[in-house]
């Protein structure tokens, strides 16, 4: 167990790893709507949203591997299962069962949104109390910060495109 790694946390170590695991649920549901909605996208500006999906897709199974590491290091036990996913997650999954690319790019910056207020959420609990799991939380909040960005911004590209056909 790692003592000297949790004695540091002025916090509820076990709230703290439950949290964890949330966002980790989180990351990995987002991880898979980015890497699917990248496979199934249909319409004009695929190519650069395909490529803006996968890159993001990456980053979000890099957040993945940062928490569970944390969890790992507070001596607890990342989440297991998919099925835990599911019951855990702070902001859900959207199937892109609609593959048209303005409904990819409304539904990750749905889940970017959400993705925001929880690690910020998280920021503000751990800024007195674990200076780790800060760090690591707020390096987390500014990908999810930039790729909100990103993908407004393609969205906000397709929107002028599809005016001017009109």
């Amino acid at each position: 167990m790692a003592e000297i790694g949790r004695s540091i946390v002025k916090m509820n170590v076990d709230e703290l790893i439950n949290l964890l695991n949330k966002a980790l649920a989180d990351e990995w549901l987002a991880y898979y709507q980015y890497w699917i909605g990248a496979k199934v996208v249909k319409g004009p500006m695929k190519d650069a949203v395909i490529s803006e999906l996968d890159l993001h897709a990456t980053e979000e199974l890099t957040h993945a591997t940062l928490l569970v590491t944390r969890i790992v290091q507070l001596g607890g036990t990342p989440i297991l299962t998919p099925q835990d996913w599911f019951k855990l997650t702070n902001c859900g999954y959207d199937a892109p069962v609609d593959h048209f690319v303005g409904e990819i790019l409304d539904q990750n910056i749905k889940g970017e949104q959400c993705a925001i207020r929880t690690y910020s959420k998280l920021l503000d609990l751990t800024r007195e109390g674990d200076p780790v799991t800060y760090d690591i939380i707020l390096q987390i909040l500014s990908d999810e910060v930039e790729h909100e960005e990103d993908l407004a911004a393609l969205k906000e590209d397709l929107d002028l495109m599809l005016a001017r056909r009109k």
